[in-house]
């Protein structure tokens, strides 16, 4: 039976996470070694001993959620539901403010993020709630109204610390997630309608610092030295790189010039440093990740695991698509990490452990249709 277990894990998507975290933590010290001693008065490589730290701690989340069975999450569904407002309230109440947002909780100097907690909380909640509400799917308050209320009061409590990044990540996975759990036409376009108008009545309500972020992205050179300033010398690193990059840890866009080059914005480093090669061994990574959890989530008859998977594959796909978006002026610049690959411990640790739970889906769904080939070619004899 174990040998047929092992046999039925998808390698694949086993490895690659942990290559891409791996080449995180090079890029990591690479960006933060002038960083390190320019702002924090510290060793070059005291943000790459802090990852590597998380890291480890990561990779045993994610052979932990690998081996453990993804049907256990069901059980946590009440927990979830009632300690993530919670939660988010003591972060208002007594969170660090970090890059004017409240969103840290420090517990004996040990700094977390709980909102980056709270969105793999959000994927299991809803694929639980969506997989049972299966027989009456088609009537929207029923099934859609509880579980989307309770999401809008997640983003609210995050909007406010304020922290726009991954408020917009947490509304767009549920809003993935809802779109696949069997949902009516005209329901959908009813949802999409009125989300559409509560982001316009929500722009009123953003700071002068969130707008700036607007404007600075589409048009960065209105406010070089400031609002722009930090999309600018991102665009500078990536034609500093040009084709083959300056080489590993020959940057200078790190000497200063490009602020915190190992957070949001490390793709500049990586593309002045390594090129075409670096930047597509990155996206073609994180793409192929993504492309295997719908992929899983596709041949999954368990309507909990499907969801699942997708949820976990449109939280990388989504806080992928905003990263690059606002490194490319697409987007405003919000602080979301690149996944797997930018500094911050509390993002590495959920990613990990997130697909964990996937390879552990994959798994159990390659033992079924193992057993069910098995089961048709012993009745064909």
């Amino acid at each position: 039976m174990l040998k047929k277990v092992l046999k039925s894990y998808d390698y694949s998507l086993v490895v690659l996470p942990i290559l891409l975290s791996i080449f995180g933590v090079i890029m990591v010290y690479s960006s933060s070694m002038v960083w390190a001693v320019m702002i924090n008065e510290g060793s070059t490589d005291l943000y790459y001993k802090r990852q590597l730290i998380w890291f480890w701690i990561s990779l045993v989340a994610f052979f932990f959620a690998a081996a453990v069975p993804y049907t256990i999450y069901k059980r946590f569904v009440k927990l979830i539901f009632f300690a993530s407002p919670i939660l988010l309230i003591i972060v208002l109440l007594f969170g660090v403010e970090r890059n004017n947002a409240k969103s840290w909780l420090e517990i004996g100097g040990f700094g977390f993020q709980p909102a980056e907690f709270i969105k793999v909380g959000l994927i299991i909640y809803l694929s639980a709630v969506f997989a049972r509400k299966q027989s009456y799917i088609d009537r929207f308050w029923p099934a859609f109204g509880p579980p989307l209320l309770f999401t809008g009061i997640v983003f609210l409590l995050i909007f406010i610390q304020p922290d726009l990044g991954t408020g917009s990540i947490i509304l767009l996975i549920a809003y993935v997630m809802v779109c696949s759990s069997g949902i009516r036409l005209k329901h959908w376009l009813r949802l999409t309608g009125a989300g559409i108008i509560a982001v316009l009545l929500m722009i009123p309500f953003l700071s002068p610092e969130q707008i700036s972020r607007f404007t600075s992205a589409y048009d960065p050179f209105s406010s070089p030295l400031k609002h722009g300033y930090q999309v600018i010398n991102g665009y500078i690193a990536i034609a500093n790189g040009g084709v083959t990059g300056k080489g590993l840890g020959e940057s200078v866009q790190k000497f200063g010039y490009l602020p915190e080059p190992h957070t949001d914005f490390i793709m500049a480093i990586i593309s002045e440093e390594l090129g075409i090669f670096g930047v597509s061994f990155v996206l073609l990574s994180l793409f192929f990740i993504i492309i295997r959890g719908l992929h899983i989530a596709r041949k999954n008859d368990d309507p909990f695991a499907s969801l699942l998977a997708i949820g976990i594959s449109s939280m990388i796909g989504i806080q992928s698509g905003i990263n690059l978006g606002a490194l490319l002026g697409i987007l405003p610049v919000t602080g979301v990490t690149l996944p797997f690959v930018s500094y911050g411990g509390s993002s590495l640790f959920i990613l990990m452990f997130s697909v964990g739970i996937l390879v552990n889906i994959s798994m159990f769904t390659n033992l079924k249709v193992n057993n069910k080939q098995q089961k048709d070619f012993q009745l064909s004899t």
